[in-house]
Order: structure tokens, then C-alpha cells, then sequence
């Protein structure tokens, strides 16, 4: 049998084979939905605070990542996964009614968004716990880039196929895609892992290949006879707490939702009607140069991510993501900030995945739902981000808001560098581990 290519080596794990294209198909009709109905928003109620609501009920529930997080670790990630995705093929068909029967308004996007937002920032997290919990060790790295990949490739596709099947053929057309790729993502992540739950205890030495294996693998540790779900999760903080480079990782993670994304997510209709006047399909070309430049950092990390230190790589990429960012205060034209937001998304790629690998290499196995779901905690920053965004806009406009978050995100992220520098930034620091 032929040994597939480094890069290419997660396939050979059954799961992945099939939770890779499920988290394709659920990344682009995400991505999607958030282009259509933040466009919608905007044009329809002409006001960016509105958007900026938009965007921050998107990520309402991260307060409750925690709690899902120790939810898969009981009963199972897949099956919390799937759950999920059934329910955004629900709500998007509810929006697919209210347009096909003309009563979709601001308020009722809002509200929808309101509900999507309890449980879609969980979605990264546990996809990602899901990977580390099928694909062998030797293969995380690669599978780490492979798993980001569909994230960075739907925001390609997802904003160029949103954008044109809004302008050309309508937004019912739009959304009958969106309910088909949800549906197929659900299905496809009901194949993914494997339903038992005393594999974890089995040496790595006496797992084979195959279906069965995989099913072993992909199984979380056996669940105590007493547990509490409230316990677990304040075990699960108390372990990244006490652990300084998990403790680290995250800082750097709440730093970037509220200081980064918000210039490079949220606000990119306003960005691109107000600031660069385009059009939606001017927004998807925007969105996508972002995109495009965190796919070639995600597949980049697959394939030469295992010879990089993570703490060190996480630092250095974040402070080139923000100085990227930087540029968009300069009265620059849209092509050189498309430019600049190629190289955003390359750096953001490379600087997110470095976090996770972090997260995931270090982190005791048990607690790899838990620690994911606090990783989705530290997105609660970008919903804040959002919101004070829109004030700030109207009082400073856009290159001021520019300048003030990216000022304070460099500043932030001197102190993180500094207060961890022993974890993060030595070839032998725990943040720096290859294995």
C-alpha cells in the first residue's frame, strides 16, 4: 500500500476522511449566511451600529462553549456536533420561508442570529477536539492545517458563491444552497468518530489500523460514576488556570477576537460599502483575499507546520497580523486593502493554528473538550469588540477606529510576551514542544 504524503496523512484516519468534507460543507454555508444576512442588515436598516448587533449575536453563546465543551466530553463529540448542524439547517430553512414569503425583516435576522449564536462558536472548537481525538499524534500538525483549511476555503467559496448567487439569482436560490450544504454536513458528521468510550485507556502500541482503530481512537476517556457536568467544567478552567502556556494561549486568543477580528470579519459589509464603496460582489472579493491568504497559511502549516515552534510562531504572526492591519488607516485604495488583508489572513492562519496546536499538544486528554470549549470562551471578546466598534466609528471613523484597536492590541500583546516569556518564547518552553 502506497504511503500517502506527510501533508496528506490524516486521510488515511476513516473519521477525518469523512468529518473533513462535513466541516467543508458546514464551514461554506456558514460563511455564506453570515455575508447574505450582514449585507441584508446593512442595506436594509442603513446603519452600522445594526450590523455591529448582527455580528455580535453571532457570538452570543460563547458563554455557554464551556458547557457544550464538557457536554461532548460526556456524551460524545460527534453526536454534540451533529446536533448543532441540524440545528443550523433549521434555522436557515426558517429564513428560507420568511424570504420566499416576503416577511423577512432586520428584526427577524436579528433573531435568528440571536439563536444560531448560542451554539455556533462552539463549532470550531469541537471540530477541533474531534480531529485531535481521531488522528493520531504523529499526524496533528498536518491535520491541524488540512481541519483550517475548510474554514479559509468556505470563506473563499462562501463569500464569492454568496455574493453572486444574492446579486444574480436572489436570495431564496442563495439560502435553498445554504439548507443543502447543512444538510450534507450533518450527514456526513454522523459517520465521523466512533460511538465507544473506553478506547482512550488503550495503549497507542496495541491500536491497529482500520475502521476499529479509528473508532478506539476516537473515543474520549471512560466517564467517572459520580460526575457533575458543573464540576467538570471548573476542572477544565482550573487546568488551563494553572497551566501558564494553556493560561497564555488563551490570552492571546481573547486578544485577537478583540482587537483583530472585528477589522477583519464584522465589519468588512460597512468596510467595503462605506469605506471602499463596492458592491456585495466587491465585499466577497474582499472577504475573500482575507480568506485566501488563510488558506495558503493553513495549508502552509500542514505541510511544514511540524517544524515550526508554536509559542514562537504564534507571537511573531500576530504582531506582523496587527501591523498588516495597521495599513488600513493609510487612505489607501481597495485594491492595496485587499493586498493587505491577503497577508492579514496568511498571518491570522498561521498565528491561530500555532494557538490550537498549543492547546491541543498540552492539554491532558480528558480535558480536550473542556479546553476547547474555554478556547471558544475567549471569543466572547469579539462580540464586545463589535459593539463598542460602532460608537467609536461614528465618532472617529473608521481609520481612527483602525488605529485605536490596533494600538491596543500591540500593547497587549507586548504584556502577554513579556508576562510568559519563559513559556512562550525558549526553544524548550512547554508553548515550543514539537511532539
Amino acid at each position: 500500500m502506497t504511503t500517502p504524503r506527510p501533508a496528506l496523512a490524516p486521510f488515511g484516519t476513516r473519521s477525518f476522511r469523512f468529518q473533513w468534507p462535513a466541516d467543508l460543507c458546514t464551514a461554506w454555508a456558514l460563511e455564506m449566511e453570515t455575508l447574505i444576512l450582514g449585507w441584508y442588515v446593512l442595506v436594509e436598516s442603513g446603519s452600522v451600529v445594526q450590523l455591529t448587533v448582527f455580528g455580535a449575536l453571532t457570538y452570543v453563546g460563547t458563554l455557554f462553549s464551556p458547557l457544550l465543551g464538557t457536554l461532548a466530553d460526556r456524551v460524545g463529540l460527534r453526536r454534540v456536533l451533529a446536533g448543532m448542524r441540524c440545528t443550523y439547517a433549521v434555522l436557515a430553512g426558517v429564513i428560507l420561508l420568511l424570504v420566499v414569503s416576503g416577511k423577512l425583516s432586520p428584526p427577524a435576522v436579528l433573531a435568528v442570529a440571536f439563536v444560531v449564536g448560542l451554539i455556533k462558536p462552539s463549532d470550531i472548537g469541537l471540530r477541533t477536539a474531534l480531529v485531535s481525538a481521531t488522528v493520531p499524534a504523529a499526524h496533528l500538525v498536518a491535520a491541524m492545517g488540512l481541519s483550517r483549511s475548510t474554514q479559509d476555503s468556505a470563506r473563499i467559496g462562501g463569500a464569492l458563491a454568496g455574493a453572486g448567487f444574492m446579486a444574480s439569482l436572489g436570495m431564496a436560490n442563495a439560502y435553498g444552497a445554504i439548507v443543502a450544504l447543512y444538510i450534507a454536513g450533518v450527514m456526513l458528521t454522523l459517520r465521523c468518530g466512533g460511538a465507544a468510550r473506553a478506547a482512550a485507556a488503550v495503549p497507542a502500541a496495541l491500536v491497529g489500523d482500520g475502521p476499529a482503530a479509528d473508532a478506539l481512537q476516537a473515543a474520549p476517556p471512560p466517564l467517572p460514576r459520580v460526575a457533575s457536568p458543573w464540576r467538570d467544567l471548573l476542572e477544565g478552567l482550573q487546568h488551563v488556570w494553572h497551566t501558564p502556556h494553556l493560561l497564555a494561549a488563551m490570552s492571546l486568543a481573547a486578544l485577537i477576537n478583540l482587537c483583530a477580528f472585528p477589522l477583519s470579519g464584522g465589519l468588512m459589509p460597512y468596510i467595503a460599502r462605506d469605506v471602499f464603496a463596492l458592491d456585495q460582489q466587491g465585499l466577497g472579493w474582499l472577504v475573500a483575499s482575507f480568506a485566501t491568504g488563510g488558506l495558503l497559511g493553513s495549508l502552509g502549516m500542514g505541510a511544514f507546520g511540524a517544524q515550526l515552534r508554536p509559542g514562537r510562531t504564534m507571537l511573531l504572526t500576530c504582531l506582523l497580523w496587527y501591523l498588516c492591519l495597521l495599513g488600513l488607516a493609510l487612505p489607501i485604495g481597495a485594491t492595496l486593502a485587499g493586498a493587505l488583508y491577503f497577508a492579514a489572513g496568511l498571518l491570522q492562519s498561521l498565528s491561530t493554528i500555532s494557538l490550537s496546536i498549543i492547546l491541543l499538544r498540552t492539554s491532558e486528554e480528558r480535558f480536550r473538550g473542556r479546553v476547547m470549549g474555554v478556547r471558544m470562551l475567549a471569543i466572547y471578546t469579539m462580540p464586545i469588540g463589535l459593539l463598542v466598534a460602532g460608537p467609536i466609528v461614528s465618532v472617529l471613523g473608521f481609520r481612527g477606529l483602525v488605529a485605536l484597536y490596533v494600538g491596543l492590541g500591540l500593547a497587549l500583546l507586548a504584556a502577554i510576551a513579556l508576562v510568559w516569556h519563559r513559556e512562550l518564547w525558549p526553544r524548550g518552553a512547554p508553548g515550543n514542544a514539537l511532539r
